[in-house]
């Protein structure tokens, strides 16, 4: 969307000229000169002369005018005469022609008189606007978007866009006279015609669509992404129970529990505290849609009361095919954690999961919502009961996503039990498991460590901000913002692997923060600040399918095939072209430490997508979003 707009800005210029000419009215008067075919015009269309002390100045005499003085005094005495004898169409003297009825000369604007029309003075030789400011001495000015030049009688056109005073947030394009705004692709125009707000809305349906596409087993009815079949529909347990259903953790085929459980989490939690941003994009639906795939493939995943799947496929064998998923064929053992092998880490991020996924169904499917709150008492009674890593138990699972720890997952399932039931017992085991554990400033918040998300939730939980919020600002967010390096145009830089899912997931706590009340405006900005980097803040998007130049090369088999029946072979992940099938909504992985980016499909650091990457994100843009709808963030129309 685009719109038109004058400048603000004119320059200013001074030059003499003797006029010897007798016979104007006294005062200051304002003449303007109509300007040719190219003249600068305000947004409607019509000239748009500026006010004295706004415009550029000449100051003009004429030596000329003295030495014809006595003839300019007859014309000029002719011309009062008639004034004087009560004609009543107005006279232009103007490079010889002769308007009637208050027509326009092609060069003269003649202001609209109320009883008679004053003569344009002979001796100005204004381009734009003459303005009488004594007898015989007038002062040259420019139409807005025009600025004197140096001999103080024309004017030329000022490029807004160059000199920094167009205001528009995006693209300026200069124009004659005056300038256009417009937005990056993925944006939308404001009514003030200057300010450019990413299409939220936009973003949250093609996230969605990312999780849609990283369905295993048999796809719904209604599936929306139409390179995709039923896969992996085969999987099972040691005793041949049901695991199919769930989520591909990246580009390739694993169900992995740790990340898949955190995913489901904070994209829950972002869908319970932003629920009007999902309104807005008319995405609720979908949305439950994506966390029952979570929940349903977790209640499978739970086979006995002390027993619980925490991966499947295998990763050697999955690795080495690079191909549809519902081309696979190679075998995918599973594996499990119980009380001989523990794993309190994925258990308890289950757990947590479930919990909140009880309380974004309840208003939905109470029925379900009692399923979910019952499948999370039992997992966590379970995960606490018999502690452990589960990578210390599956070997498998630690060649992928090993864990460093386990505590912080169940204060993190203790909290979300609590913030479901209102039950004591929950709020007290988490206080327990907090205080059992260190608490050092947080790497990060993501699938190895949900520290800032347990914090986060006992400052809401228990309102104890004197105990609770240091660690959420001085030892996460404030150093995110304060103390890690940034690259030149401003991402926060926490690693080269993945770098934009740890900015994303910081702005998410940070939105949580202020959420909560707290260091609101600081911490809503900077969140923006980098959700709208990887948006394409930078003059690229790092969002597969959103906005301008975004990614077309992720890393991940299913994208990368032909159209059927062609084969899909690891050539596919070599090739220059784009991805054949679209991976909507996808966070690639994004920048180095100096913002350079290669759209290489065969570059996991740059280019992988995996659940995680997405959950935070997403949730932190419902929260903008969120923020925008109330107000607080770009308070806009759409």
């Amino acid at each position: 969307m685009t719109s038109l707009f004058p400048s603000n800005k004119v320059g200013q210029a001074s030059l003499k000229l003797e006029n010897m000419q007798n016979g104007h009215a006294k005062g200051k008067k304002d003449h303007k000169v109509d300007i040719d075919n190219n003249a600068k015009t305000s947004n409607n269309g019509n000239a748009n002369p500026l006010s004295p002390s706004n415009v550029g100045v000449g100051v003009l005499k004429s030596s000329f005018l003295a030495r014809h003085a006595k003839l300019f005094a007859f014309v000029v005495g002719i011309v009062l005469a008639l004034v004087a004898v009560g004609i009543a169409v107005g006279v232009v003297i103007g490079k010889g022609n002769n308007n009637k009825g208050g027509v326009k000369d092609k060069n003269t604007t003649i202001d609209e008189p109320t009883t008679t029309l004053e003569p344009v003075p002979v001796g100005c030789q204004c381009e734009h606007i003459c303005t009488e400011i004594s007898p015989d001495v007038f002062e040259c000015s420019c139409q807005v978007g025009y600025e004197l030049d140096t001999d103080g009688l024309s004017c030329k056109d000022i490029d807004e866009c160059v000199n920094g005073t167009s205001g528009c947030d995006h693209t300026c394009t200069n124009t004659v006279g005056s300038y256009t705004c417009s937005c990056r692709t993925g944006s939308l125009m404001q009514p003030d015609q200057h300010t450019c707000v990413y299409d939220y809305n936009d973003v949250l349906s093609k996230s969605i669509l990312f999780y849609d596409a990283q369905r295993s087993g048999k796809m719904p009815d209604d599936y929306r992404i139409d390179w995709r079949r039923d896969s992996a529909v085969d999987d099972h347990g040691d005793n041949g129970e049901d695991l199919s259903g769930g989520y591909y953790d990246a580009g390739d085929h694993l169900k992995l529990g740790l990340p898949m459980a955190w995913s489901a989490g904070v994209l829950t939690w972002g869908f319970i505290e932003f629920r009007d941003a999902y309104e807005s994009a008319g995405e609720v639906e979908n949305m439950l849609s994506v966390i029952k795939g979570f929940t349903d493939y977790f209640i499978k995943c739970h086979t006995d009361t002390n027993e619980f799947y925490v991966h499947v496929g295998s990763v050697t064998l999955d690795h080495q095919y690079w191909g549809r998923a519902d081309d696979m064929t190679m075998e995918r053992p599973a594996y499990k954690v119980n009380e001989t092998y523990p794993g309190s880490d994925c258990v308890g991020d289950t757990a947590a999961a479930m919990a909140a996924a009880s309380i974004a169904f309840r208003d939905y499917d109470s029925t379900y919502s009692d399923i979910l709150l019952e499948e999370a008492r039992s997992l966590y009674t379970f995960a606490s009961n018999y502690t452990g890593k589960y990578s210390d138990s599956v070997a498998e699972a630690k060649k992928v996503y090993e864990s460093s720890k386990y505590q912080d997952e169940l204060t993190w399932a203790a909290c979300w039990l609590y913030k479901a039931t209102g039950e004591q017992y929950y709020l007290d085991e988490a206080l327990v498991w907090f205080a059992a554990a260190p608490q050092p400033k947080s790497y990060a918040f993501g699938w190895d460590d949900t520290s800032v998300g347990h914090r986060l939730l006992l400052l809401e939980l228990t309102g104890n901000s004197g105990t609770y919020l240091k660690y959420v600002t001085t030892k996460f967010v404030d150093n995110y913002m304060d103390n890690l390096p940034k690259t030149p145009l401003g991402l926060v830089f926490r690693n080269e692997w993945g770098s934009l899912r740890y900015a994303s997931a910081a702005a998410f706590a940070a939105l949580m923060t202020a959420h909560y009340g707290y260091q609101t405006t600081e911490y809503i900005d900077w969140a923006a600040s980098q959700l709208n980097y990887a948006l394409g803040d930078t003059g690229r998007s790092f969002v597969v399918g959103f906005g301008e130049n975004p990614p077309e090369r992720p890393h991940h088999r299913g994208s990368s095939c032909p159209d059927r029946p062609e084969e899909c072979k690891f050539r596919h992940l070599n090739l220059d072209a784009p991805s054949p099938q679209p991976l909507t909504g996808a966070l690639v992985g994004g920048p180095n430490a100096n913002d350079e980016y290669s759209d290489d499909r065969s570059n996991y650091y740059t280019n992988e997508v995996t659940l995680d990457y997405n959950a935070g994100f997403q949730s932190a843009i419902a929260a903008i979003r969120h923020f925008q709808l109330i107000g607080l963030y770009k308070n806009v129309t759409v």
